[in-house]
């Protein structure tokens, strides 16, 4: 049976109980990113509950962009998020920018004014923040509080010309500054910017506060569920009372779950674009990044993030999900669909010592043993080979089952070889070792004459096409990096990045590989998962990204 598009959850509760009381006659959900940096890992899971719960009830779901601030936002990041959701096998209703209702968020701002539910305040940022108060004690009013509606109507009116600099004014909502609620607290609803718009170029030079345009934006377009992650809970009130107060025909309603966190993974924006402005890492799409572009270039697939936030589920508790969490539905999802062959990340050389020179034969390989509709391919088998150098010891010690003098190992999909004589350089270091084989051994052919207790992998040497590996460990040393931060500072974060986060090793694949092309998927022998890198590979001249290593002791709990 296959699984439902959400598993139970408080939500959905929710939205079957508003249809059949006839509260709602149709589900609206969207999906509001700011286009002010990359999606990451956490936007999946909102991604995912907005479109799929639209899809589960038959409803309908927006992408918007929620694009009230001028100095971070810009197009390349607009174009990223649609790929990006694209990609992970969504297609959205409309599509809408918040910048298309700033004309009617500044007459419903007007309104406030006129009902005496606004006013200008003259106040620098510093001076609100130190009169807001704080959890115990209340906000101190401002002196501009009261007024007169005409005065305010005329100044707000002088900010939209352009009259007054940065800063220099703010339009604030006139709510209870003893609230408990800090939010309620005439938070500011439109500040000055003298800022081109990536959408409306200079057209406005003030612009709304989020806080002010979210609740406005999903009214204006019917939304009935307004789903976004528990941060956002204690300013629901204020979603609720900019609703009602600028008299809006929908009436909206917020839910908050629990963001998605992930061990030794950063998912705020601002942190990932230091890492990225500061050159920590290769861009927003560096594949030690959490971002959607950054797993997709790694090598995961939609399929194994879909996965992934549906066994996360949806609730209202905080928890770190393990990062194993995430490679498992990786594994799960490409070891039917990737062929499996052989690499050799370092390189040690074989000569079979009794193989004829200059003869190569080709050997019949299965691609995938746990899916026979991947077929076979042949590989080529001569005198020279590769192996990977920790499949030899000169001296081993027990129970060390590999390559080593005197001792007899199978060839992966070819014969037994038995190690005779070892080559060294000047200071001692193996650089090459003899071996013989034995004719009878070849795999196939149902020799049963003698045991041997290990299976190693190799490469043919002639005809080994030169590849480059990109082995990845997390970016973070700390289990929650999203709580490093003291006293505001970003030294703690950067402190805690991974020198070893990214190993390149140099060695050889199949001949088959040198038509690899970007995103292809294969399984390498011991390896694990690898994927072409669509940015640095080069004809014939693959680059790999791993995307997870072969096992893992993770296991999903039972249900």
């Amino acid at each position: 049976m296959e699984k439902p598009i959400t598993p139970p959850n408080f939500i959905k509760n929710v939205i079957e109980e508003d249809l059949r009381t006839g509260k709602v006659k149709e589900v609206v959900t969207r999906f509001p990113p700011e286009p002010n940096g990359y999606l990451h890992i956490g936007h999946a899971k909102a991604i995912w509950i907005n479109f799929s719960l639209g899809d589960e009830f038959g409803g309908r779901t927006n992408l918007r962009f929620d694009d009230t601030n001028p100095a971070k936002e810009d197009t390349e990041y607009v174009n990223s998020i649609q790929e990006d959701v694209k990609w992970l096998g969504y297609e959205w209703e409309e599509k809408h920018f918040a910048s298309n209702y700033f004309e009617e968020m500044y007459k419903r701002a007007i309104l406030l004014i006129q009902k005496g539910k606004a006013y200008v305040d003259d106040q620098s940022a510093d001076q609100i923040r130190e009169t807001r108060g704080t959890l115990t004690e209340p906000g101190q009013n401002s002196p501009y509080r009261d007024r007169s509606v005409e005065d305010n109507l005329k100044l707000f009116e002088e900010m939209r010309a352009g009259k007054y600099q940065n800063g220099e004014k703010v339009l604030r909502a006139k709510i209870d500054m003893a609230s408990p609620n800090i939010n309620l607290r005439d938070p500011v609803i439109y500040r000055i910017s003298h800022t081109a718009h990536h959408n409306t170029g200079d057209t406005w030079c003030i612009y709304p506060m989020y806080s002010y345009a979210h609740p406005l934006e999903d009214a204006i377009e019917g939304v009935t569920h307004s789903l976004c992650s528990l941060e956002f809970e204690d300013q629901r009130p204020l979603y609720d009372w900019v609703v009602a107060e600028c008299e809006m025909e929908n009436v909206p309603h917020q839910y908050e779950f629990g963001r998605l966190n992930l061990a030794q993974t950063v998912t705020s924006k601002r942190k990932l674009k230091l890492l990225v402005d500061e050159k920590h890492v290769d861009g927003w799409d560096d594949p030690r990044m959490p971002t959607i572009s950054g797993l997709r270039r790694r090598g995961y697939t939609p399929e194994a993030i879909r996965s992934f936030v549906y066994e996360t589920g949806i609730s209202k508790a905080y928890g770190v999900i393990d990062l194993q969490v995430l490679e498992h539905f990786a594994r799960e999802d490409l070891k039917l669909k990737a062929p499996r062959t052989m690499a050799v990340i370092d390189p040690l050389k074989v000569v079979i010592t009794n193989y004829p020179e200059g003869q190569v034969e080709m050997l019949e390989a299965e691609n995938n043993t746990e899916n026979p509709e991947l077929g076979t391919r042949q590989i080529p088998f001569s005198r020279e080979i590769y192996i990977e150098r920790e499949d030899f010891m000169e001296n081993p010690p027990s129970k060390y089952f590999r390559l080593f003098p005197g001792n007899e190992v199978r060839l992966k999909h070819a014969y037994f070889i038995k190690c005779n004589d070892v080559i060294k350089d000047a200071e001692g270091n193996v650089t090459e070792i003899h071996c013989t084989y034995d004719i009878e051994t070849k795999s196939g052919s149902g020799f049963t004459g003698r045991k041997v207790k290990g299976t190693i992998h190799w490469v043919e040497a002639t005809q080994a096409v030169p590849a480059e590996f990109r082995l990845y460990e997390p970016l973070i040393n700390a289990e929650e990096p999203e709580v490093l931060e003291e006293d505001g500072s970003e030294k703690t974060f950067l402190d805690q990045l991974n020198p070893n986060s990214l190993e390149i090793a140099h060695g050889y694949v199949e001949r088959n590989m040198k038509e690899a092309q970007s995103q292809d998927k294969f399984q390498f022998f011991r390896h694990g998962y690898f994927s072409v890198d669509p940015k640095l590979s080069k004809p014939g001249e693959p680059v790999f990204n791993r995307v997870v290593s072969l096992k893992s002791s993770f296991q999903l709990p039972k249900q």
